[in-house]
């Protein structure tokens, strides 16, 4: 890595670095005044979910999902996402947005409807995926919330490079190549992630329901919350995305043609246990198929190589079409301590710590290291904060705290060039943020949430209704400029516009849709 922090403090090299894309995903459960989930259907003030470019919803239909556009600005990034809830705001009369990860008070999975988008094929195929995942792993799981952070760096950085190793391959297979030593490294140190941001401690005793073996002890004597006293992210473990189906399924990132194959396999590989589940019988889709994914995105993992898709392409071939273009951090938890969910120190954070997985050597990975990771992952994820917890470091044990000191501190030399390349000290105080929750695990999140339930005498739901109030409050009072309005009106115009459209084009019927669109993985099985 030495090396190339040095190639990076170049003048010529350092501008390279102001120039790191980022997007941001943010999932909002939408609920009523009294804390329960929504039952009414997407606004359609808000323009069509199906094709609106910053508002759409994720698995249910009271699961909004706000989509920053690609920019190289932080600050940009961040206030577009708070114009899009201050636009929210405005429509949706008494509803507010739950500031949490973990769901707000929910009825069982029929009190989870599930996301509509039309008529359209596309429109359809979408919802049923849905209710496949209902069918295979429950609705509550899929009510749980989260943010996606996307993360690439610029062109001129790949030039360079690329030109620096030598040009022993297409510069298409160089980047994707790095980035797939990004996702090995982020994968060996994404416990240190979870440690840091995770908010997702304790649950509403109604997430519980009909439950016995979720393995949380209740916080209070009325059994209202359940919690794990040194747990950091329940959502990233065995109440969350989680599949015991999927446990058995080893995903190599060693090389993009194995990461594609194992995954086209999946989407063509029948699993017993969901072959009662209508697929398409009397034109009864309960499912798009009964394999072990229905689809590439229905493998959960806490980050996914990525390129943007053209119209009816699957993710896998649009990856073997042009290589990776970005990645996407799945495991970041929403922050009920601002506005968002999310700020721009994290989002320093986020970018020092990509950043260093890739510089940092990644050598390949194997069966036996990626066990290591998902045991390191859940001891983190549930017992985080206990003192001494110790870790697998691929040589033996070591403590959650020294191994997290000595990744930050290798962290440095990287936060200091970005801070460099800003002309600024932000990235170097984010760091030290950090550092400090590792001396101090009463300063994480998930900490702060379990102090603050048991200073104030609250369960989960009272505190995180609180903090959905408060920012409610916020974007009720945040003023949209003209413009930035005016420009959210026409998006929306144009969104029902295109959703119109859809749905009066296409000859083919459902199932051929389908047919057509899986034929895509034939010829992605055999690449390895």
């Amino acid at each position: 890595m030495q090396k190339e922090l040095q190639a990076l403090a170049q003048p010529g090299a350092l501008a390279t670095l102001t120039g790191i894309n980022r997007g941001i995903e943010k999932e909002s459960l939408r609920i009523t005044p009294a804390g329960k989930l929504a039952q009414t259907p997407h606004p359609e003030a808000l323009g069509s979910a199906l094709t609106h470019s910053s508002i759409t919803t994720d698995y249910s239909e009271a699961l909004l999902e706000f989509i920053t556009p690609v920019n190289d600005s932080i600050d940009s990034s961040l206030t577009k996402l708070e114009d899009i809830h201050s636009f929210t705001y405005r429509h949706l009369d008494e509803e507010i947005l739950w500031a949490a990860s973990m769901p707000c008070i929910v009825a069982g999975d029929e009190g989870i409807p599930v996301a509509q988008y039309g008529r359209s094929n596309v429109a359809r195929m979408k919802t049923v995926y849905r209710y496949g995942l209902g069918h295979r792993y429950g609705r509550l799981m899929q009510a749980i919330a989260g943010i996606h952070y996307n993360f690439s760096m610029p062109d001129e950085f790949w030039e360079q490079a690329w030109h620096a190793s030598g040009k022993t391959t297409s510069k298409a297979d160089y980047i994707t190549g790095r980035y797939l030593g990004l996702i090995r490294n982020f994968r060996r140190y994404s416990w240190l992630l979870i440690y840091l941001f995770g908010a997702s401690p304790a649950v509403c005793a109604s997430f519980l329901r009909g439950s016995e073996n979720h393995g949380l002890e209740p916080f209070d004597g009325n059994g209202k919350s359940f919690h794990l006293p040194y747990g950091t992210a329940l959502r990233m473990g065995g109440l969350g995305y989680n599949s015991t189906a999927q446990q058995h399924l080893n995903v190599c990132y060693n090389s993009l043609e194995q990461y594609v194959a194992t995954l086209s396999s999946a989407i063509g590989q029948s699993h017993s246990a969901y072959s009662a589940i209508p697929t398409g019988e009397n034109d009864d889709y309960q499912q798009l198929n009964d394999s072990l994914l229905q689809i590439e995105n229905e493998f959960y993992s806490p980050i996914r190589p990525k390129r943007v898709a053209q119209s009816g392409e699957a993710p896998l071939k649009a990856l073997m079409r042009g290589g990776i273009e970005y990645i996407e951090v799945r495991c970041v938890d929403i922050s009920p301590f601002c506005p968002v969910g999310i700020d721009a120190q994290q989002v320093r954070f986020l970018d020092t710590f990509l950043l260093y997985c890739l510089l940092e050597d990644s050598p390949p990975c194997n069966d036996e290291e990626q066990a290591t990771q998902a045991s390191n992952l859940e001891a983190v994820v549930n017992r985080g904060r206990k003192p001494g917890l110790q870790l697998d470091e691929g040589n033996g044990a070591v403590t959650l705290c020294d191994w997290a000191d000595t990744l930050l501190e290798s962290m440095r030399p990287v936060a200091k060039l970005l801070d460099t390349a800003h002309g600024s000290t932000s990235y170097e105080a984010s760091l030290a943020e950090q550092s400090a929750k590792v001396v101090d695990p009463a300063l994480t999140p998930s900490a702060k949430i379990l102090q603050e339930m048991q200073e104030k005498g609250l369960p989960f739901f009272r505190v995180a209704m609180a903090y959905s109030e408060q920012w409610a409050d916020y974007f009720h009072k945040r003023p949209l400029s003209d413009e930035t309005l005016a420009d959210f009106e026409k998006e929306t115009q144009r969104s029902l516009q295109a959703h119109a459209d859809l749905e009066q084009t296409g000859s083919l019927s459902f199932s051929e849709y389908l047919e057509h669109f899986f034929a895509q993985y034939e010829n992605l099985r055999d690449l390895h």
